[in-house]
This record gives C-alpha cells, structure tokens and sequence, in this order.
C-alpha cells in the first residue's frame, strides 16, 4: 500500500500484503496513509462500487495494531457493501479507520489531512460518522472534500444519525418479535443492551417507551449516568451477555458474539447496533444450535446509511424516516424464507445482497 499520488510527507504505514490478499479478497481496493506532522494514520477500504459509489463512515479507534486495524476496515467494508444492498439503496460498501485514541490523538490538523485523503479517491468513496468520529468531525473534513455525508443540518447534511439508527434497530426488534411471539409490541419484554453510547442510549429509550423492561451495562459511567432516568437495571459490561432476558441487543464493537459469550447467553434473540457482531461464521452455527435467532447487524443498523443515502439531492427527512421504517418489513421477508428454508436469517440476507450486486455487475459488464 502506498500514498496517494501528489504526497510525499511519508510513506504509508506498512501492511502486510498476504493479509490484503488473503482478508481483501473481492474488494476493489485498499489504501493507507500516514502523516507524521498530524499525527495521522488511516486505511480506507473500498470493497464495492457496483450499485454506486461507496458509503461507509470513518471508525477512530486505539487499535492495537496495524493488521488489527485493517481485519477490521475489510470487514466492515464489506459488510457496507450487503448493508446497502439489502436497504436498495444504490450505493456499494467502504469503510475508513485512524488508528489512535480519540480522546487524545484527535485535532484539527489530523481530521483536515484525513479530509484530503478521502478527497483522493475522487467519489468512489463517501465518509460519514462512526465509532470514535463525530458531526464537528465531518463539518471540518466537509471543509476539505465534498465526499463527506451526515454533516450538520445547517450545511446541508442530516446530522446526527444516531437517533435514525436506533430508530431502524427498534424497527428489527419488533420485527423479531413478530416473528418470534407473535405480536410487534414490545411492552412486558425483557431487553438487555450491551452499550449505551448514542445509538444504544436512544435504542433503550425507544424500547422503554414501548414499554419494555430494559438490563443495560456499557463502560462508561457518563453512559450510565445519561441512562439513569429509564429505570433499567445495570450490569457489569462483561456479564450482560448472560443476563436472562427476551433479546440481546449488542450496541458496541463487534465479536460480541463469540465461543466464550455465546454459551452463555440466555436469550431467545440477537438484534442490535453493533458492527460485525459474529466472531466467526461459525459462530451463526453455534446459535442455531442454541436456538437462538440472530438478526445479521447490518440489516438492523441499516438506518444510518439510509438516513445519509438521502442527502443527495436535498435531504428529505420524512423520505429517509419512511425507508429506515422498512427495515421492519425486510427482517419480516427474511423470518418468512427461513421458515420455508430452514436457513440462518443471515444467509438468506447475504443471498439477497449477493444477488442484488452480481446483477448490478453484470449489468455494467454487458
């Protein structure tokens, strides 16, 4: 991997090209850059541009390495890739991540020259907020490339998509309980959320206005404090996964669900806001096996990249609100074709993305 041409501040920091080849495999392209002056380090992946340009928000985040940073930029470049397709939006799937801490490592400086290199792709990928990221973060890299989304309502863009994508998450969860109990209501269900950040703190929320009784843990004390006001017991981060409840809603970093947590989950569904929520594909089996239905993240948190999707052209917000509801009728399709199948939810999902992307493919070839 090497930096943009027209730079010469430094060479990108080194990847290993067998994990490019062997973690990258189908995506169209991968690129890292390094500024000592800022400080910045970043890797953007583009794993697909079939249905459009690539959307995908920038993750700030202390990784602990180099090659933990990339694993993760490919996988959730990709998985935009099936979030958009299975929402029908006409966009493919990318994802950036500065390595660092947030708190500490952030400036001006570093988010302008991370603006500039979003600004080298030209368009083929479209950044927006995530983890570690903020609205002020894409006001000031808006300020350096017009490929930024979800900027502050007063520049055009739709703001915070927090609220959105909580909104979609809800959505999925009565969706699940549809098809689970047999009724969309939420009042009298038990749902234990693991982090209460800006998605999940809105999440618990809806869901404690639908009446449902909430378990909540995140490692945050601020977190918790903001939570307070809903009655929800509290529990530590590392145990919640095991609180016995109706629905696990995972809604911070992925691998939530992995050979250590998933055996000891007490649940009957999995339907969150976190990325990347399964460890491994072999993880989906270890919940079948348990009997426990999980909703694929990237159809439940779907509503952000709806919400930024409708920028273009002027942002419609009671467009953007309609569609994010859907995601109610789309995890309805897939409960139907997994009961006619016998299928994971998941690999329905990921057959309908698929299909939806080699089309658009091979329309473009021909």
């Amino acid at each position: 991997m090497t930096e943009p041409s027209g730079t010469s501040e430094a060479s990108a920091p080194t990847l290993d090209e067998a994990s490019v080849r062997a973690l990258g495999a189908g995506h169209e392209e991968v690129r890292a850059v390094w500024r000592p002056r800022s400080g910045l380090r970043a890797i953007v992946a583009i794993h697909s541009t079939a249905l459009g340009p690539s959307l995908g928000g920038t993750r700030f985040h202390a990784y602990g390495s180099i090659d933990e940073a990339l694993t993760d930029v490919l996988r959730l470049s990709k998985a935009m890739t099936y979030k958009a397709a299975v929402a029908g939006l006409d966009m493919g799937g990318g994802k950036g991540v500065i390595i660092g801490e947030p708190a500490t490592a952030r400036s001006d400086a570093l988010m302008a020259d991370y603006g500039r290199f979003v600004d080298t792709f030209g368009g083929r990928y479209l950044t927006a907020e995530d983890v570690g990221t903020s609205l002020a973060d894409m006001d000031l890299i808006g300020e350096l490339t017009p490929f930024v989304r979800g900027r502050s309502a007063s520049l055009g863009g739709s703001g915070d998509p927090s609220p959105i994508t909580a909104f979609g998450v809800v959505r999925a969860i009565e969706a699940t309980a549809q098809a689970l109990w047999g009724s969309a209501r939420l009042d009298g269900r038990h749902i234990a959320i693991s982090g209460v950040g800006k998605v999940g703190l809105t999440l618990a929320q809806l869901c404690a206005e639908r009446g449902a009784r909430l378990t909540i843990a995140d490692v945050s004390p601020a977190a918790l404090a903001a939570a307070a006001s809903l009655g929800a017991d509290v529990v530590a981060p590392e145990a919640v996964h095991g609180v016995t409840c109706d629905l696990y809603a995972p809604c911070a970093l992925g691998s939530a669900l992995n050979e250590r947590t998933v055996p000891e989950l007490a649940c009957e569904a999995v339907c969150g806001a976190a990325n990347n929520q399964l460890e491994s594909a072999a993880i989906e089996v270890a919940l079948q096996e348990r009997g426990i239905t999980y909703v694929p993240d990237y159809v439940a948190n779907a509503g952000g990249i709806i919400n930024i999707a409708y920028e273009a052209g002027g942002y419609d917000t009671e467009a953007a609100r309609a569609h994010v509801g859907r995601i109610f009728d789309t995890v309805g399709r897939l409960f139907e074709e997994a009961r006619r199948s016998g299928q994971p939810l998941s690999v329905i999902a990921d057959r309908m993305a698929e299909a939806r992307v080699a089309a658009a493919s091979a329309l473009s070839a021909g």
